[in-house]
C-alpha cells in the first residue's frame, strides 16, 4: 500500500507513483488527443462549420448524458470502495481476535508448558501470513521467520483452514487430557471461529467480482461520451476543445481505473490493503503476549 502525507498537498499534486492513472491511461490519452485534433480539422478547417450548424443540437443531448454518466460513476466508485472497506474491517477483526485468543491462551497455559505455548504462538502468528498469501494472486515478497517453515510438513491445499484445524485439534487434545476445561475451551472458541469468519469474508470479496457486463457498460459509456465531446463543442470552443477532451476523458476513465483496482483489495497493489504489514503487526503482538 502506498503511504503518503495528506497534509503535503503540493508534493501529492506533482508525485506520480506506479499506480497513478496517468501512467496507465497515457496511450489512450494520446489517442484521444489525435482523435480530437481530427474532429477539429474536419469541422473547423475542412467543412468550416459554425456555431449555428446542426451539430449545436448535440450539446443538449451531451449534457443529459453527462448527468447520467456522473450517477453511474458515483455508484461504481462507491461499490468498489465498499468492498475495500469491508476487507479492511475483516482484517481489523482478525487483529482483535488474534490478540484476544493469544491473551487467553497465555493466561490458561502454564508458563513451564513450553511445547504448547510455542505451538500456539507459532500457529497464531503464522495464520495472518498464510491468509495474506492465500488471498493474493502472487506469493508475498516478505520473508517469514525460519521457525514457520518447520511447523507444517504436509502439502498445502487451503492453508488457513488447515492451520485452524491443527489449532482446534491441539485444543481438543488438551481438553481430553484435562489440561483445559470445557468452559475454557468455549472461552477460546469464540475468537478461533472468528479466524474462519474473516477468511470466508475475504474469500467472498475475492471470488465475487463486479459483474463484467456492468463494468464494460460503464467503460463504453465513458468512451462514447468522450468521443462525442469534441463533435458537440469544437465549433464553439475551437482548438481548445482538444486538451479539454483529453482532460475530461482522463478524469472519467481514471475513476473507472481506480474502482477496478480497489474492488479487489488483496492483490498487493499500491492502493490495496497492506495485509502483509498487518500480518507482521499481529505476529509482533502475539510474540509480545507470550513472552510476558
Amino acid at each position: 500500500m502506498y503511504y503518503y502525507n495528506n497534509k503535503n498537498f503540493f508534493k501529492i499534486l506533482f508525485t506520480f507513483n506506479h499506480s497513478d492513472t496517468l501512467r496507465t491511461l497515457a496511450p489512450s490519452l494520446l489517442g484521444m488527443a489525435l482523435y480530437s485534433f481530427g474532429i477539429y480539422y474536419l469541422e473547423v478547417e475542412y467543412f468550416k462549420l459554425t456555431e449555428k450548424s446542426v451539430v449545436k443540437n448535440i450539446n443538449l443531448l451531451h449534457s443529459l448524458l453527462g448527468f447520467v454518466l456522473s450517477l453511474l460513476l458515483v455508484f461504481r466508485t462507491n461499490t468498489a470502495y465498499d468492498r475495500w472497506w469491508e476487507g479492511r474491517k475483516l482484517w481489523g477483526k482478525l487483529v482483535n481476535d488474534s490478540r484476544n485468543i493469544a491473551i487467553k491462551l497465555d493466561a490458561i497455559l502454564p508458563k513451564n508448558d513450553t511445547e504448547n505455548r510455542s505451538f500456539f504462538r507459532q500457529h497464531l502468528a503464522y495464520f495472518p501470513h498464510a491468509l495474506s498469501r492465500h488471498l493474493s494472486e502472487e506469493a508475498t515478497k516478505m520473508a517469514l521467520d525460519s521457525d514457520y517453515s518447520q511447523i507444517r510438513n504436509t502439502p498445502k491445499t487451503h492453508e488457513p483452514v488447515e492451520l485452524v484445524d491443527e489449532i482446534t485439534g491441539r485444543l481438543a487434545a488438551l481438553h481430553h487430557e484435562n489440561r483445559i476445561s470445557g468452559e475454557q475451551l468455549l472461552f477460546i472458541d469464540t475468537q478461533l471461529s472468528g479466524f474462519l469468519d474473516v477468511c470466508g469474508g475475504c474469500e467472498r470479496i475475492k471470488n465475487t467480482p463486479i459483474p463484467f457486463s456492468y463494468s464494460s457498460f460503464v467503460k463504453k459509456f465513458i468512451i462514447i461520451y468522450s468521443l462525442a465531446l469534441p463533435i458537440a463543442y469544437v465549433t464553439s470552443i475551437g482548438w481548445m476543445m482538444i486538451p479539454l477532451t483529453v482532460f475530461v476523458f482522463y478524469v472519467l476513465m481514471s475513476l473507472e481505473v481506480i474502482a477496478e483496482e480497489i474492488e479487489d483489495p488483496f492483490n498487493n497493489d499500491e492502493n490495496d490493503l497492506p495485509t502483509e504489514k498487518m500480518a507482521q503487526n499481529i505476529e509482533k503482538n502475539i510474540d509480545l503476549i507470550f513472552k510476558n
